[in-house]
């Protein structure tokens, strides 16, 4: 499973790269407890599980950088209410009450850690859109409304001007604006993760795990270079699960590619209208997440497919990276052709019906991820509570989690990936005006 992320990734080249960060070497080594993945949930795991066994030892490995992976890619949106996730129907009502019980569960959980440790990441409470320049798809933001107001979630309409105004571009002419919801920065998050993990915590990076296996009650992990034996494993590689053979028949994973502007100088930003921080979530599922950040520059998702998720060669990264500067000339046409400053790929791991995985898989193995896009604050919620659960606790959270509809099966290869092919296909192509 080893991982080839470019480096063209503006939140992380931002900050500059981390030093002095350990590998693992051609030894043995041996914990209590090994956590496998160290992004936004695999760091949570173990600060927890140190919480709770701060004599116990706890290694937490990771195939690339910890934190380079989806969790500093993202589009930085915490959210507390979806879309485009198959829960929006009135006869649902109670599956989308539980996805949103998770979701604020989540938001709790980073604020919280943001509030404990005094961490910087760029935190507005600033809600979101989700918009159309589509005027018949004010039906869709009409009955996702009501399924809002059955659950008291503050929300409002706007058309063409009130979106101009609030966003400084004249594309959309339908939206719903709600309340709830956070933008941030999602790489100064996940560093901020990685620099207070306390001190029983061993993260060994670039350190890529070939195999495992369960001998008797110790679980025994081969790595490129090195062994690790320990007493029990969580794994957190969320978009690379299958890939290491859990829940084989319960998630894949999708590659994405976003590009980010330089920051609008002066005068551009005084074209547009002089906006203020915002976020906006497309209604059809394949058209475009877009946002302006509070250093003025503007952030664009337009691309979902099924790609391999190790790596995306620079040529192939430069077609998306086109497919982006189309979407923002669509949107802010005044700009200048070459704004954008960079490119690149992240994988998110989706199951059938959009629930996330979290469960004991056997007496000493367990799994958190499969977030569909929701990774922030579900992760770091998911990453707390499966460390809980492994040390044989419970807790309200965790109840509210195994409420949640279980992941439902998937056929095998080649039939699964012909099939998400041919429904992503379809949806690019109902939301072709949007992207």
């Amino acid at each position: 499973m080893e991982v080839f992320n470019d480096k063209n990734c503006s939140w992380l080249n931002n900050l500059g790269p981390r030093k002095n960060f350990k590998t693992l070497k051609n030894n043995t080594y041996n914990c209590d407890w090994l956590i496998v993945g160290a992004g936004y949930t695999g760091l949570s795991a173990a600060r927890k599980l140190a919480q709770l066994h701060s004599n116990k030892k706890i290694i937490i490995v990771d195939a690339q950088l910890a934190g380079e992976g989806a969790s500093a890619r993202n589009s930085g949106y915490l959210v507390d209410t979806t879309l485009n996730d198959g829960f929006t129907s009135n006869k649902d009502i109670e599956n989308y009450k539980k996805k949103s019980d998770i979701y604020s569960l989540g938001i709790n959980a980073v604020k919280r850690f943001i509030g404990e440790h005094q961490v910087e990441c760029e935190w507005n409470e600033c809600g979101k859109y989700f918009v159309s320049s589509k005027e018949f798809d004010k039906k869709i933001l009409i009955n996702f409304s009501k399924t809002l107001s059955k659950l008291n979630f503050n929300h409002i309409f706007l058309g063409n001007k009130e979106l101009k105004q609030r966003l400084g571009t004249s594309f959309y002419n339908v939206g719903l604006y709600t309340h709830g919801g956070i933008l941030l920065n999602p790489a100064k998050l996940v560093r901020s993760m990685i620099d207070i993990l306390p001190k029983n915590v061993e993260l060994y990076e670039n350190s890529c795990l070939l195999n495992w296996i369960k001998e008797k009650d110790i679980i025994i992990c081969d790595f490129k270079l090195g062994k690790i034996k320990s007493k029990k494993i969580i794994f957190a590689t969320n978009g690379f699960l299958k890939s290491l053979g859990i829940k084989i028949r319960y998630n894949f994973p999708i590659t994405l590619t976003a590009s980010m502007t330089r920051s609008l100088n002066d005068e551009e930003f005084k074209s547009i209208g002089e906006p203020e921080e915002w976020g906006v979530l497309p209604v059809r599922p394949m058209g475009a997440t877009v946002r302006m950040t509070k250093d003025r520059r503007i952030l664009i998702r337009n691309t979902a497919e099924v790609y391999n998720p190790y790596h995306m060669p620079q040529s192939e990264l430069n077609k998306r990276s086109f497919k982006q500067r189309i979407g923002i000339k669509k949107r802010f046409p005044g700009l200048p052709d070459d704004i954008i400053e960079s490119s690149w790929s992240g994988i998110v791991s989706r199951t059938r019906n959009s629930s996330q995985i979290f469960e004991k898989i056997d007496d000493n193995i367990f799994v958190a991820g499969c977030y569909n896009g929701s990774g922030i604050g579900v992760g770091t919620l998911f990453g707390e509570q499966i460390a809980i659960k492994a040390s044989n606790e419970n807790t309200s959270e965790i109840e509210t989690i195994e409420a949640r509809n279980k992941p439902t099966w998937l056929p095998p290869d080649p039939f699964l990936t012909l099939g998400v092919r041919a429904r992503l296909i379809y949806e690019s192509f109902r939301a072709k005006s949007e992207i």
